[in-house]
C-alpha cells in the first residue's frame, strides 16, 4: 500500500521500482496483535524493559511569581515542544531550590518527553541542553536504561499508529483524558538493533520531512486560491461584470467608486424584517430536539450543526420563535465574540434555531438573498464593520450598528442574478482545483503514517 501511494503521488520510491518494498530476509510472528510479524532477528519488548519513566509527582504547584523568564533551570511544558524537540528559548525558568525538589524529573539530552494530560502524546527529544533542565507536570520523561536502545527510535515508534492505536490516540490530540504510567511501561514494540534504530531513526526524519514540506507546499497553494475566491467576490460585488460601464465616486474611505447604476442602500433598506438576534438567555439543552446554533456553527459561509451549541426542546423553540425562526436564504452575521463579522447563509429546510450572537438578515424585494451574502462577506462590508465594533473581552456589533451599514447594490435583480453566477461559477473552478490538492494532502498523510509503521516494525527495510 505504502508504494501504491508513492507511486499515484509521483514520489521516489524506496527503490527504482515503484511497486516492490525490499524487506528482511525472513520473518517470525511478534506475538503481539497490533505488530504482526517482524523480521527474524528482531525481539520485542515493552518500554519498561529498556526505560525509565517518570512523571512529576509530589511536587507543590508552582506559584505565578516563580514562573521567570531566566534563571537556574529551565521549566519544561507540553507547549514547549516544537518539531520534535524542545524551544528552549521558549522555556519559563526556576530557581536551583525548586529544581532540586526532584531530582528524578532533571533532564538529560536524548531523553525523550511524551505529554500525559491535556492534549496526550506530544513527543519531543531533549536535545542541546546547555544548563539544568525539569519538567512541569503533564509530562513523562522517558529514559533509556540500556545501551542497546535509542529514544530516537522510539520517538518514531510512538509517533506510528501502532502506539496510537494502542492508547486510543489520534493525530490531533486524544480520545483518552490522562495516559497513565503502568499502561504506558507495558506498551510492546519491535525491537531491532541498535545501529538498525539509528538508521530507522534517520530514514524517518529525512522522509518525513520531504513529505511535510510537499504538505506545506500544497497548504499554500490551497490558500492562495482561497486569497483568489476573495478577490473574485470582492470585485464581482463592487464593480460591473458588463463591458463599457461608467463609475462614480463615494464618498466613504472603504471604497471609491461604484457603476453609475448602483446604489449605497444601509442595510436596514434591505430587509424585510427587523435584524433581530436569538434570545440573550442559555437554554436548557438535551440528548434530542432543535438543533440550537451559535457562532461556532459559521464554517466556510454555511452552518454546520455538527458545531451546534445543543438542542433545545419543541416548545422552547417554538417560544424563541416568536422572535426570531430561521429560514432557507435568511442570512447570518456573528455579532459577537471572535469570529465577530463571519457570514453564513441557510441553504436548507431543516427545522433549527439561533443564539444571540447570531444576527439574522432576511432580505426584500431590493436584493437577491445570495447577491447580498457575497457583498456581507466583501473587503469594504468587512472594514465597515471592524470600524464599528466596539470591544469588552472580545470584538461585538449591535443590531443597530449593523442596520446602518451600508451596501453597494445594482439596482435591476437581473444584473444580481449575473454576478451570483459568475461568481458561483468560478468558486466552483477554484473550489475544484482545491478538492484536489486536499485529496493529495489526506494521501501523503496517509502515506506518511503508513510509512512510520511500515519502517519500526520491519515490514520494509530501510538500511
Amino acid at each position: 500500500m505504502t508504494n501504491f501511494l508513492m507511486y499515484r503521488l509521483g514520489m521516489p520510491s524506496f527503490h527504482n521500482n515503484p511497486h516492490k518494498m525490499e524487506q528482511y530476509e525472513k520473518y517470525k510472528d511478534s506475538g503481539i496483535e497490533w505488530i504482526g510479524e517482524i523480521p527474524e532477528h528482531w525481539d520485542v519488548k515493552k518500554i519498561k524493559h529498556r526505560c525509565y519513566v517518570k512523571g512529576r509527582v509530589g511536587w507543590k504547584g508552582l506559584k505565578s511569581s516563580e514562573f521567570l523568564t531566566d534563571g537556574f533551570s529551565y521549566l519544561v511544558t507540553g507547549t514547549d515542544f516544537k518539531n520534535d524537540t524542545v524551544d528552549w528559548d521558549n522555556c519559563y525558568h526556576i530557581d536551583e531550590e525548586r529544581y532540586n525538589e526532584d531530582p528524578y524529573i532533571q533532564l538529560q539530552n536524548e531523553d525523550l518527553l511524551i505529554t500525559k494530560d491535556g492534549t496526550i502524546g506530544k513527543l519531543a527529544v531533549v536535545t542541546n541542553l546547555d544548563k539544568p533542565a525539569c519538567l512541569n507536570s503533564g509530562i513523562f520523561v522517558v529514559r533509556s536504561t540500556k545501551d542497546d536502545f535509542s529514544t530516537r527510535f522510539l520517538l518514531w515508534v510512538l509517533k506510528s499508529s501502532i502506539f496510537t492505536d494502542f492508547n486510543g490516540l489520534t493525530a490531533y490530540g486524544s480520545t483518552i483524558q490522562h495516559l497513565y504510567q503502568n499502561v504506558f511501561v507495558e506498551f510492546a514494540f519491535a525491537f531491532p538493533p541498535v545501529n538498525t534504530q539509528i538508521s530507522i531513526a534517520d530514514y524517518l526524519q529525512k522522509k518525513t520531512a520531504e513529505i511535510d514540506r510537499i504538505i506545506a507546499n500544497k497548504q499554500k497553494l490551497i490558500a492562495l486560491y482561497e486569497e483568489e475566491k476573495q478577490a473574485i467576490i470582492n470585485q464581482a460585488v463592487t464593480a460591473s461584470i458588463q463591458a463599457n460601464v461608467s463609475y462614480k465616486k463615494t464618498s466613504t474611505d472603504w471604497l471609491d467608486e461604484i457603476p453609475d447604476s448602483w446604489q449605497f442602500l444601509t442595510m436596514k433598506r434591505l430587509v424585510s424584517t427587523k435584524i433581530t438576534d436569538g434570545p440573550h438567555e442559555t437554554p436548557e439543552f438535551f440528548p434530542d430536539g432543535v438543533p440550537f446554533l451559535s457562532a461556532e456553527s459559521v464554517k466556510n459561509g454555511k452552518l454546520d450543526f455538527d458545531f451546534r451549541r445543543g438542542n433545545i426542546s419543541k416548545v422552547l423553540d417554538e417560544l424563541y420563535s416568536k422572535k426570531c425562526k430561521p429560514k432557507r436564504n435568511d442570512i447570518f452575521i456573528v455579532k459577537s465574540g471572535s469570529t465577530t463579522g463571519k457570514i453564513a447563509i441557510v441553504d436548507f429546510d431543516d427545522d433549527f434555531n439561533i443564539w444571540s450572537p447570531l444576527a439574522l438578515v432576511r432580505v426584500n424585494e431590493k436584493v437577491k438573498p445570495y447577491f447580498l451574502y457575497y457583498a456581507l462577506q466583501s473587503f469594504y462590508f468587512q472594514k465597515q464593520i471592524q470600524l464599528s465594533w466596539s470591544f469588552g473581552t472580545q470584538p461585538n456589533i449591535g443590531m443597530n450598528v449593523i442596520e446602518n451599514l451600508k451596501v453597494a447594490v445594482p439596482i435591476s435583480l437581473d444584473e444580481q442574478d449575473s454576478i451570483i453566477s459568475h461568481i458561483e461559477s468560478e468558486l466552483k473552478r477554484l473550489n475544484e482545483i482545491i478538492e484536489k490538492f486536499n485529496k493529495q494532502i489526506d494521501l501523503l498523510q496517509e502515506y506518511r503514517t503508513t510509512l512510520i509503521s511500515e519502517v519500526v516494525t520491519g515490514k520494509i527495510k530501510v538500511c
